[in-house]
């Protein structure tokens, strides 16, 4: 059986643009990935056999609002346990860092949203807070 390495560490740009590519994300030029990469507030990643396997990151100004973002999975190796490694130790951070009146906000990938209830994240049905909202370049 393979170990598991549960890191708490930025991936490579390059690798980190492979994994996204592998569930169909696309991906800006590699100098802003790397940019973005060390922009972030938080980063867990997996890796089985020195192989970036999943990861997940926040991002943010640390103080009043935390954005979990880029929570990926490879396709060769979701339905393990993986995804919820990676939220484990978003959490952990969260309760570390945020105090009262911050807010942790995710965008869901469709038909993700049931595993990210499970940690207490809402739907936003637009009667109270409106809807989430992004837009794309």
């Amino acid at each position: 059986m393979t170990e598991l390495q549960i890191l708490q560490s930025p991936p490579t740009a390059t690798e980190f643009s492979a994994l996204r590519e592998s569930v169909g994300w696309q991906n800006p030029a590699l100098k802003q990935v790397a940019a973005s990469i060390a922009a972030s507030l938080y980063w867990v990643q997996c890796r089985k056999e020195q192989q970036l396997v999943a990861c997940g990151r926040i991002v943010g100004d640390g103080q009043m609002y935390f954005y979990i973002q880029d929570v990926i999975v490879h396709p060769d190796h979701q339905g393990c346990g993986l995804g919820s490694i990676v939220m484990d130790g978003i959490e952990q951070y969260l309760s570390a860092h945020c105090h009262s009146g911050a807010t942790a906000a995710l965008l869901a990938a469709q038909g993700k949203e049931a595993f990210y209830q499970r940690y207490g994240y809402a739907l936003r049905n637009g009667e109270t807070l409106g809807l989430g909202m992004c837009k794309f370049y």
